[in-house]
């Protein structure tokens, strides 16, 4: 059997659902043909309903570890602001050989949920006092390794954190993990930037959010990194709360976009992650920037974020995709799903991310999604097309939500009527089978995972 040969009866391509597709890969896994009406060679593998993989386009793969247990309430108020109280109570105490744990089980999840590609924003870079490791990049590399074991394609995201507000407050001692100065940051990125070289991962940057860097430090980074790499991705946290919001205009007079904007080169290179709270005119001139809105509908519903106008953005042509933040949930079926169903809530009418040229919801949906992860990724994964990564996941036909289907039904249920019991039977990440179903964690990487949550927790409560 060719290990460069996948038949499709199958296959989701640009024009949507084709019968009988061949595909084939070179040794470094990019696509090097798609032909359709093709009759395999013998011995060809061959699968039913074949997709590309879904870019995650934004993960704090460490936060995986406490998902699910913030849920009680701790003031009348509990908002956003609380959480992350308890967020940085469990960013203390995770370890280098402990991320790589979380993180390897983590990208697990992600290939059996249809992710074939992650947008690491990572911020936890020190020992817990704000020490750096002996080995600067150690918990970056932890993730590296973690995406290397999995084979899922990473782009990582570095993050410049330096403050605790606008207006350069000082770090509390909690955020001491994450701070760099300009120059410690930018020696701190050149290393990451060998080893990214040397493995295949995809390096950028991410300003965590306005509040928390110094504006005048910006730019220096920004051209610091574009002379190394000018395709480089740089992602930030803006808008994300109505107090981030309220803070800023305190601060400068600007709203954290339109701020953005009027002082930054803002371009296709970049994302900017939420984006839940802008006016008409940041969502029209974000738009004619090109750059990404990293849209994280399950973190941001169980944040009480609030809703992104997608109806807005959509009217000025705006360019988005997905990812799973916090991993709250962990499936992209889920996370489309959710951003459908929160502008039906939001606008009190059905089938609205959807447009005269693609009606099909689920369609355009899984399109938008694919293209504006890939660009934000800065990595060639924007589909089963010629020169893309032999990234794709295969459809169970048996699956009771897609069982005796015709082709025009089977994504719609694939992302509405099986995100609770997946349909996903296999995934390929350059052309290489990493996930069969019931073939997840093993009991010992299970064992390992419950160690350390027990532990963290443990450390935790007694702060």
């Amino acid at each position: 059997m060719s290990t460069h040969l996948i038949f499709a009866r199958h296959a989701w391509l640009e024009q949507g659902w084709q019968r009988d597709v061949l595909i084939t890969w070179n040794n470094e896994g990019l696509i090097t043909a798609v032909d359709v009406n093709a009759i395999p060679p013998e011995g060809t593998e061959a699968v039913d309903w074949l997709l590309p993989g879904m870019p995650n386009l934004h993960s704090h793969a460490f936060q995986r570890i406490f998902s699910g247990m913030t849920e009680y309430r701790q003031d009348p108020a509990d908002s956003f602001w609380s959480w992350r109280k308890l967020m940085y109570a469990f960013a203390q105490h995770i370890t280098p050989p402990q991320l790589e744990i979380i993180a390897t089980q983590l990208y697990q999840e992600m290939l059996a949920a249809g992710y074939t590609s992650v947008c690491e924003f990572h911020y936890v870079h020190h020992q817990p006092g704000g020490e750096p490791y002996p080995q600067a990049i150690e918990m970056s590399a932890a993730l590296i390794r973690a995406a290397q074991q999995t084979g899922m394609g990473m782009t990582l995201l570095p993050v410049l954190y330096q403050t605790n507000g606008f207006g350069n407050q000082p770090p509390e001692a909690h955020q001491r993990r994450f701070t760099h100065e300009k120059s410690s940051f930018l020696a701190f990125w050149d290393r990451l930037f060998d080893l990214c070289q040397a493995t295949g991962v995809k390096l950028g940057l991410a300003p965590h959010s306005l509040r928390a860097i110094n504006p005048a430090d910006l730019q220096a980074v920004l051209s610091h990194i574009f002379a190394a790499d000018a395709t480089a991705p740089v992602h930030i946290h803006v808008s994300e709360q109505q107090k981030e919001v309220d803070d800023c205009l305190a601060w400068c007079g600007k709203r954290p976009v339109q701020w953005l904007l009027d002082n930054v080169d803002i371009d296709s290179r970049w994302c900017l992650i939420h984006a839940t709270h802008m006016d008409e005119r940041e969502y029209r001139q974000a738009a004619a920037t090109g750059a990404v809105i990293g849209l994280c509908p399950t973190t941001e519903a169980n944040l009480g974020d609030g809703i992104f106008d997608f109806r807005q953005w959509q009217s000025w042509q705006g360019n988005w995709g997905i990812g799973s933040d916090s991993h709250i949930a962990v499936n992209a079926a889920e996370e489309l799903l959710q951003l459908e169903y929160s502008q039906r809530l939001m606008h009190h009418k059905r089938n609205i991310c959807c447009d005269e040229r693609e009606p099909d919801v689920a369609s355009y949906l899984y399109r938008k999604a694919l293209q504006g992860g890939a660009q934000a990724s800065g990595r060639s994964i924007s589909g089963l097309a010629i020169g893309q990564c032999a990234d794709f996941i295969e459809l169970d036909a048996t699956h009771p939500a897609l069982a005796g289907l015709a082709a025009e039904h089977v994504l719609a249920a694939h992302i509405f009527a099986s995100s609770r019991q997946s349909a996903i039977k296999q995934v390929w990440t350059r052309g290489t089978r990493r996930y069969q179903a019931a073939s997840m964690a093993t009991s010992k990487q299970q064992e390992d995972i419950a160690a350390i949550r027990q532990h963290v927790l443990a450390r935790s409560i007694k702060e």
